[in-house]
This record gives structure tokens, sequence and C-alpha cells, in this order.
């Protein structure tokens, strides 16, 4: 029974944290505004999480401002340009072609290459045949014929 009771009070204790902030705009443009900016910015601390889904004090710092600069009629454009200016590049989703980013898709996609045309020229180089003259040869037969005439047991002893 005590289990029981415990339970009952934690699942009541659980709804009550489960609290959305309401916000109230002056049209519905504002409104859908907002709750894509909320989705397309990146909580600097939570790494991986929107400002909409993140619980961390700077991710509501995020949506206030954002709500702040929503209710002022800024652009779009605007309120994610103060936002990188702020947080840097991180915080938004979809973050512009700069150098620094294009090392990031370039320099792997390199290494790849380099690494390829390394292996593929080790294999030309090795499997390049070499010259077999008639000195080789000779030397070859006389080893041979030396290998030939000698007894079975020195012929153990050899191998």
């Amino acid at each position: 029974m005590k289990y029981f009771l415990f339970v009952l009070l934690m699942s009541f204790s659980a709804v009550t944290f489960a609290v959305e902030e309401a916000q109230t705009f002056h049209n519905e443009q504002q409104a859908k505004l907002f709750k894509e900016l909320s989705l397309e910015l990146r909580c600097p601390k939570c790494q991986n999480q929107n400002i909409a889904d993140s619980n961390a004090v700077v991710a509501k710092d995020l949506r206030d401002k954002v709500i702040e600069l929503v209710k002022k009629n800024e652009s779009k454009d605007y309120i994610v340009d103060y936002m990188i200016d702020r947080y840097g590049y991180f915080v938004h989703y979809k973050p512009p072609v700069t150098a620094s980013t294009l090392v990031l898709w370039i320099l792997p996609i390199l290494f790849v290459l380099i690494g390829f045309g390394s292996i593929v020229f080790r294999q030309k180089k090795s499997s390049l045949k070499q010259d077999w003259s008639d000195k080789d040869e000779d030397k070859l037969s006389k080893l041979i014929l030396k290998y030939q005439n000698t007894s079975v047991e020195d012929k153990q002893e050899l191998s």
C-alpha cells in the first residue's frame, strides 16, 4: 500500500512539471515565426538540441530574446544574424559556407584521395617486372644441378 501511494504521488508530481510556456503574440505570423526560429536555433549548452526542446538556462534566455525580437517585428534574417553575432555559427543548424567549413568538408576527402593514391602507387611500383638476365639464369641452373647431385642426407640438412 505504501508503494502504491508513493507511485501515485510521483506520477502526479511528474505531471505538474510538464508545463509549457504560453506566449501571447500580436498575430499568428509572429507565433509562427517564433516557433520556426525556436526549432531552427540550437542551444549552445545542450550541443544538439534546439532551444524549444532544451531546458537549459541559456536556452530559456535565447527563447526570451527571440520572443522580444519577434514582438518588435524584426525579420527572421535579422534575428538569426543577431544570434550568430552573439553566440557564433554553432547556434544555427544551417551554418553558412566559409573557409573554415570548407576545410572541414575537403580535408577528409583529400586524406582519402592521398591514401588511395599511395596504395595505387605502391602496387604499381611493386608489380614492375625485374629483368631476368642470362647471368641470373646460369646461377639458377648451377644451383639446381648442385642440389640434384647432393645426397639425400645433405638435402634433408638443406631443407
